[in-house]
């Protein structure tokens, strides 16, 4: 499925959804796994702890929550696709950081981490056909199609390296 054949879009979900490209769920993926694997790690490890701003997020801080997130939008997506009618929690992101010790990791560990959570990712909504990826199910915000997840995935990395080069890149001038 196209981001196009999406319809209707959830509400909150579709901040993330209309930042990606409208091809095919599987091709956005695997171009999303590529482009992990070109991003500037060197701008990053020169920004070190910065933020841009007091009780902002470092870019550690940002990887981790970009991989929890994809954990838990991949769980959600499993859940929908094998029909399960559970009606799913959010999860507050801000809780999950303060607790995620993420700047006690290494940026090529969480860059290995990432890139392994997106592999898995690909590889799941690989097997998952134009049918399954129809199927809905429901969170405490929004009644949600497979495919929706799959480019919520997505679009949700693109917003967060997009606040790092527009708003972390420029305290390395």
């Amino acid at each position: 499925m196209k981001r196009s054949d999406i319809n209707p879009l959830p509400k909150h979900f579709d901040t993330y959804i209309n930042k990606t490209e409208d091809i095919e769920l599987n091709e956005a993926l695997k171009k999303s796994l590529a482009n992990l694997k070109n991003l500037p790690v060197d701008k990053w490890i020169a920004l070190g702890d910065q933020v841009y701003a007091p009780g902002k997020w470092t870019v550690k801080d940002i990887l981790q929550h970009i991989i929890d997130a994809e954990r838990i939008f991949s769980y959600r997506a499993l859940r929908f696709a094998r029909k399960d009618t559970t009606k799913l929690p959010g999860f507050e992101e801000n809780d999950y950081a303060a607790v995620a010790e993420a700047n006690h990791r290494s940026l090529t560990e969480l860059m290995n981490e990432l890139v392994t959570v997106r592999q898995s990712t690909v590889e799941m909504f690989a097997a998952f056909n134009d049918e399954v990826q129809q199927r809905m199910g429901s969170t405490t915000s929004a009644e949600i199609s497979v495919a929706a997840i799959g480019f919520t995935i997505v679009g949700h990395e693109i917003h967060h390296l997009r606040i790092l080069e527009e708003r972390y890149y420029p305290l390395l001038s």
